[in-house]
């Protein structure tokens, strides 16, 4: 199964071990990586493959976010958003609960606010948490 969008015409994304707990991914022409926190058996050189999963998460809620300011007259100054996530304390392993905090620039009025939150809260990989997925595990 290859991933295809519209917009951008995606390639498969290409992960290759490096070293220890750490591996390399490739999105296009970009490189990520991805190791394990020190207790986990990593090196802790690069965020984990949990982590990278929030940032996503996050960084699309900014991306809808932002467009929504854009759309809106609002510069985009300032726009932040962070996340924090709990783990499943049974298993399977999994993310238990994410908590998304978007902070819009001061010149935003509170009274937009519901709007703001409305659109930030349909991005994609928010959508695709909503409809899971199906996902295909191939051996070759």
């Amino acid at each position: 199964m290859t991933a295809r969008n519209a917009d951008i015409g995606l390639d498969p994304i290409d992960v290759r071990f490096r070293a220890g707990e750490a591996y390399e991914i490739r999105v296009r022409d970009h490189l990520l990586l991805t190791d394990q926190p020190v207790d986990a058996g990593g090196a802790d050189t690069a965020p984990s493959p949990t982590e990278l999963f929030a940032a996503s998460l996050a960084s699309c809620v900014a991306y809808y976010a932002g467009r929504y300011l854009s759309r809106h007259g609002h510069d985009r100054a300032g726009l932040r958003v962070t996340a924090s996530f709990e783990m499943a304390t049974d298993r399977p392993a999994r993310v238990a609960a994410i908590r998304i905090t978007v902070r819009p620039p001061t010149d935003l009025p509170a009274d937009r606010w519901p709007a703001l939150r409305a659109v930030a809260s349909h991005c994609t990989v928010h959508n695709t948490l909503l409809s899971t997925p199906q996902i295909e595990v191939d051996i070759e």
